[in-house]
């Protein structure tokens, strides 16, 4: 197993090395400039339309199959999982503190790059031989660039990081770990009965996935939040000094952690934006399956739902994983890793131990569960693109046997793993969104002159 760790080690720092990172970043950073900073002064709006009422819902002349609200709920439980404890914790334990501030710059324009996927996935979308919404990547490479051969291949890749990578081992290996913490139960028993309700969901389809993630995306959310600002406030002094050495180790790691760290700022930023895009999963090409789902006319308006998955998961929710890991000290201790290692920030942050243990474990069991089914409809999408609804139930079949594995492979070839086929992915996407990006500023401005000219209601 460690000769096979090495192999896709090497293949992943080809994967995730300059090349990547650059497009990664700089295709955000592209779209920014290009929207004039729309995901700070159109966050608000954003917000308003996440969190009022969904007028469309209820429209008849709307198409989709699930509400915008829906549709968000079920990209968020797909992206709001083990990055968010597990990922944060490998990041900094590996990249020093300064993983965290390359998670947020890569996040701030990850924002631009979300938003554009959403825009795209309604734009470009179809109706399947089942009568259901297709869309994402593949079809606004195929339709919109004409590639349809590229479009294929980001399916593939997709197919690859549900089997492999986000959607099955990393988080029933959570899952699995987590209960053996709380409970002490044995990994075959985790094992079966998460196989077992991952099928009972998943065989329902698109909108039984997105009844559970609509209960369980913001019941998770708060109950995490709640027991991170628990743990701050109990250190609050600490969290100055924290800041001060997440944003010093960023730049220069030697200086802030001592040369014996071992970490540059290369590996910080490597870790950070590696992790970043494994928790919120900007430009990687999987939000816009889920979003084309919604039941919208406006690319823009789900655009701007689409864009603020990224600001939850990790601008909120692993900046406060990182400040808790920060704070307590424990990203130092390489003794642990993972779960393990957040679990023991809180132990140590929360006066009252236990509370930390089952704030970090419970919450790390719904984040990994729902992110199993999010992984599975952006899979079976991708298998629908290339085999037909006929490639469905076999997806299924075997999504489900791969969960029922997912608990007993080692913890860092999964990541690595989850890394490789996650840089892939994202490739065809950030083509596709820069070649398309003149489509996004076109949408976008079309949309803000109505509603100047009150052509559009935002209220």
């Amino acid at each position: 197993m460690e000769i096979l760790t090495e192999v896709f080690e090497k293949i992943n720092n080809i994967v995730w090395g300059p090349p990547l990172l650059i497009l990664l970043v700089g295709t955000g950073v592209y779209l920014t400039i290009r929207l004039n900073l729309l995901q700070v002064f159109k966050l608000p709006l954003a917000l308003k339309y996440v969190f009022g009422k969904d007028e469309e819902k209820t429209d008849d002349k709307a198409k989709g199959d699930i509400s915008s609200f829906a549709a968000l709920c079920t990209a968020l439980s797909a992206t709001i999982g083990t990055g968010n404890i597990v990922g944060v914790a490998t990041a900094i334990q590996y990249g020093g503190p300064g993983a965290l501030f390359w998670m947020w710059i890569a996040a701030f324009f990850g924002m631009a790059t979300k938003y554009a996927e959403g825009v795209l996935a309604i734009k470009y979308r179809v109706v399947d031989k089942n009568g259901e919404m297709s869309g994402g990547p593949m079809y606004y490479i195929e339709k919109g660039l004409g590639l349809k051969w590229l479009g294929k291949i980001f399916a593939l890749f997709g197919i690859g990081v549900a089997f492999f990578g986000i959607g099955t081992f990393a988080q029933v290996n959570a899952i699995s770990n987590s209960t053996k913490i709380l409970f002490n139960v044995p990994l075959v028993i985790t094992a079966t009965i998460i196989t077992i309700l991952v099928a009972i969901v998943i065989l329902g389809g698109v909108k039984r996935i997105s009844k559970v993630a609509e209960s369980a995306v913001p019941f998770m959310a708060i109950f995490y939040i709640l027991g991170v600002i628990l743990l701050l406030i109990c250190n609050i002094k600490e969290i100055p000094h924290a800041i001060s050495l997440i944003i010093t180790s960023a730049f220069n790691p030697k200086a802030a952690l001592g040369g014996g760290a071992g970490i540059t700022v290369a590996i910080a930023m490597q870790r950070g934006v590696g992790r970043g895009v494994f928790s919120n999963e900007a430009g990687l090409g999987s939000a816009p399956i889920a979003a084309a789902a919604a039941k919208t006319n406006s690319p823009v308006k789900q655009g701007l739902i689409t864009m603020t998955g990224t600001f939850f998961d990790t601008i909120i929710i692993c900046t406060m994983t990182g400040l808790a890991l920060v704070v307590t000290n424990v990203w130092s201790n390489g003794a642990l890793e993972g779960a393990e290692l957040t679990t023991e920030a809180f132990m140590i942050g929360i006066p009252i131990s236990y509370i930390g243990k089952y704030i970090v474990n419970i919450g790390l069991i719904f984040f990994a569960f729902t992110t199993i089914l999010g992984w599975n409809y952006y899979g079976e999408r991708c298998t629908e693109y290339i085999f037909g609804i006929n490639g469905i139930k076999p997806y299924r079949y075997i999504y489900i046997a791969l969960v029922a594995i997912g608990a007993f492979l080692p913890l860092n070839l999964i990541f690595i793993m989850a890394d490789i086929v996650n840089g892939l992915m994202a490739i065809p996407n950030l083509i596709a969104l820069i070649g398309l990006s003149g489509v996004v500023a076109y949408e976008t401005k079309k949309y803000f002159e109505d509603i100047k000219e009150e052509k559009v209601n935002i209220e």
